[in-house]
């Protein structure tokens, strides 16, 4: 998944929703990784991405995201969690933004 910061931060660090990623930053811009110190919950990947695409709505730390539909479907797989023909339907390079995250996660129950 890629990051893309608002014009008002220059960087973002720490936890969110202490699920077991955290973002790092790269050359070519910031990225969520995945935390190899301590338990992650089977959820968190999901929690994570549905975190990133919550600010990215509110547009103060986070810009907007992108995540592949390889990537989604990971998550929701980790999760126990079913999606529908959409995103199962999609090519694994699609590439969803943060308001088509946010859109998957209405059905959801985290």
């Amino acid at each position: 998944m890629k990051i893309i910061l608002s014009k008002q931060c220059l960087s973002l660090v720490g936890i969110l929703t202490g699920c077991g990623y955290h973002i790092q930053q790269r050359k070519n811009g910031f990225f969520g990784k995945r935390n190899s110190k301590g338990e992650i919950p089977a959820n968190g990947h999901l929690r994570f991405i549905f975190a990133c695409a919550e600010l990215a709505r509110l547009k103060t730390h986070i810009y907007d995201i992108r995540v592949s539909a390889k990537e989604l479907r990971l998550a929701f797989n980790e999760a126990h969690m079913l999606y529908g023909d959409r995103l199962v339907k999609a090519n694994a390079k699609q590439i969803y933004n943060a308001l088509e995250v946010l859109d998957f996660k209405k059905w959801c129950r985290l």
